[in-house]
């Protein structure tokens, strides 16, 4: 096997973090069916901890969740070396102004109101942000 078939992992990888097991599961289907590499993490802590294991290329991140909250998540995310750079978009029924400045002082790259979107709407922003790049 030479180099070139080594590395043919093009896949964009693309972390859900949301405790709401029915809603995640429905943008993993979706997503995978786009060709992305989908993990879903239920809780803040599993979310950083599978960000560090499988560096992905974009985290939608839901606010409120157990363990450690979406902007606990943040925080430590941008504060780890491998991971600064990782676009983070909020995705979350909290749309208080007060929320939505809090995530974008934090660093993310984006925020979605969960309730307020079609599933047509996140793929096309998860593209904007996977394909977009920086």
């Amino acid at each position: 096997m030479n180099s070139d078939q080594k590395t043919n992992h093009q896949s964009p990888i693309i972390l859900i973090a949301d405790d709401d097991c029915f809603t995640a599961n429905i943008f993993r289907n979706q997503l995978t069916k786009d060709g992305y590499e989908v993990y879903v993490a239920t809780n803040g802590q599993e979310a950083i901890d599978m960000a560090k294991s499988n560096i992905p290329n974009l985290l939608l991140l839901d606010l409120i969740m157990p363990i450690k909250d979406g902007f606990e998540v943040i925080s430590e995310i941008k504060s780890e070396p491998l991971l600064k750079n990782l676009k983070i978009v909020i995705l979350s029924n909290l749309g208080q102004e007060e929320d939505v400045e809090k995530a974008r002082a934090l660093g993310v790259d984006g925020y979605l109101i969960k309730n307020s979107l079609s599933l047509q709407v996140i793929k096309e922003k998860v593209s904007k942000f996977v394909v977009g790049g920086k």
